[in-house]
């Protein structure tokens, strides 16, 4: 599978580049709105993912071009407007998906395998452990049925843990997957967000789902 990333900021160009190859992707990239549409419009391209806020031609302008001569292409837009109105608007214009910035790279991959699954392989946008359900389309969680208000770091850290229940993950891991690109490695920003989450889905009586393996890192630990 053949994947586009047209973003203008190369840190980030980078980052997402490195990441998809290492899925197994071959990943090209474009820094303007021209090319990157040039480029789309290729047969080889399978999906493309787009930043709003490019030089030489405008996201949007991109995105209604590339739906009037490709309508069967996925197009995720990853862009730093994420209020209500920006995500409708690239909606309505076609896109297929829509994320904002700052990203979780684990988020913005599961998007990419759900839209590249051919529609006899889609599968459910859910994960759930631990009496957790959440809903990454949705972005939404409920513990037992009860809903959890998650900010969107927390969110995507809960995710990273749902993906991977009973398996110990590193500090370093997290920060890489869930912060990714522009992490201080000296931050206590991990523990920080470990507690939050600890605490909100905490139930009376009951250990946190959340545990700490000392010397080594934490697990989501699925007691059912």
């Amino acid at each position: 599978m053949r994947i586009l990333v047209v973003e203008d900021e190369p840190a980030i160009a980078d980052f997402v580049a490195r990441g998809l190859g290492a899925e197994g992707y071959a990943v090209t990239c474009a820094t303007d709105g021209i090319e990157g549409e040039v480029a789309a419009l290729s047969d080889d391209v399978d999906l493309v993912i787009l930043d709003l806020v490019l030089p030489g031609r405008p996201g949007l302008e991109v995105l209604r071009r590339l739906r009037a001569a490709r309508p069967e292409l996925p197009v995720i837009v990853l862009s730093a407007r994420g209020e209500v109105e920006d995500r409708v608007a690239g909606l309505d214009l076609g896109a297929t998906d829509y994320m904002g910035k700052p990203f979780s790279f684990d988020e913005l991959a599961a998007r990419v395998r759900a839209h590249l699954r051919r529609p006899e392989q889609r599968v459910s946008t859910q994960l759930e452990g631990a009496g957790i359900v959440l809903d990454l389309l949705a972005r939404a969680v409920t513990r037992d049925g009860t809903t959890v208000d998650l900010s969107p770091r927390e969110f995507d850290l809960l995710a990273y843990f749902l993906r991977h229940p009973n398996q110990v993950l590193s500090r370093e891991q997290i920060l890489s997957a869930v912060w990714g690109y522009d992490f201080d490695p000296g931050t206590n920003v991990v523990e920080v967000y470990i507690g939050y989450l600890r605490r909100k889905l905490a139930r009376a009586g009951e250990p946190p789902p959340i545990e700490t393996v000392r010397l080594v890192g934490y697990k989501l630990v699925d007691r059912a």
